[in-house]
């Protein structure tokens, strides 16, 4: 692979590994690109302290020791220093969340943004997009909260699109999303195959899913989604992903213009 940009870190408490040990796992594969995309803090009004982000006050020493690691490795590697965030729109539940997390981030260089939608709502009161439901409204309400997430133009792409687990009727899997596809394909925005997906035997990549994006006409782009530094040392689980974007006649993205290097 070129270039992975879905990269996380010891702070979300759910991966492991030193910053330094992933640059040089991806230095040691062949990699060009490395984007760090740790799941971008949310300000939490109520006090509740995620389990599975950086809190506000982590993302000082990321953003300082990824800004150290583009110079010390800037003849190996180029590294970009991104967040894997939410769209949450304002709503009875959070009228102010997303303003005020793009007043704190502002301050920071940050190079890009995906979208990884975990939740249908703010995660102490959310429905995990990730559970096996039956719900078409729960549906629906992905593909609409992730197609407004995107016309934002504020994410770079989106990660893992069929991570919704959708075990009801196939015609409205299809129905929903075809409309995302179409969104994405329309605004020149990969679809991620997730190598932790893969390697996991999660329900995602999705051949469903992979069988919409192919008929609609998508590109994809892979994802490592490396939560310890071994996952960019995984060329099998790499390969694999790369015969998915074959099978399903989708051309891979690796470079986007809008990122200076």
């Amino acid at each position: 692979m070129f270039a992975n940009y879905h990269t996380h870190t010891a702070r979300c408490h759910h991966a492991t590994g030193e910053d330094k040990a992933y640059v040089e796992a991806a230095i040691q594969n062949g990699f060009q690109v490395l984007g760090f995309s740790d799941h971008c803090p949310w300000i939490f009004s109520d006090g509740y302290v995620s389990p599975i982000r950086m809190t506000p006050d982590e993302l000082d020493g990321y953003v300082t020791s990824l800004t150290a690691l583009k110079k010390e490795y800037a003849a190996d590697i180029t590294i970009y220093i991104g967040l894997e965030s939410e769209y949450v729109p304002e709503s009875e539940y959070v009228p102010e969340m997303l303003p005020e997390q793009q007043k704190f981030l502002q301050d920071y260089p940050i190079d890009y943004q995906i979208l990884g939608e975990h939740f249908l709502y703010p995660e102490q009161r959310g429905i995990y997009t990730g559970k096996p439901t039956d719900n078409a409204a729960e549906l629906k309400h992905y593909v609409d909260q992730v197609i407004a997430g995107m016309e934002t133009g504020n994410y770079l792409y989106l990660a893992h699109p069929d991570l919704f687990h959708f075990i009801g009727d196939p015609a409205l899997y299809e129905q929903e999303f075809r409309r995302l596809c179409v969104c994405l394909k329309e605004k020149q925005i990969p679809i991620e195959i997730n190598q932790l997906g893969l390697a996991d035997h999660r329900q995602y990549p999705n051949p469903a899913f992979l069988k919409i994006a192919e008929s609609v006409g998508n590109t994809a782009i892979i994802g490592c989604d490396a939560h310890h530094p071994s996952a960019l040392l995984d060329t099998d689980s790499q390969q694999a992903c790369k015969k998915l974007a074959e099978q399903y006649h989708l051309p891979l993205v690796e470079v986007f213009p809008q990122l200076s290097r």
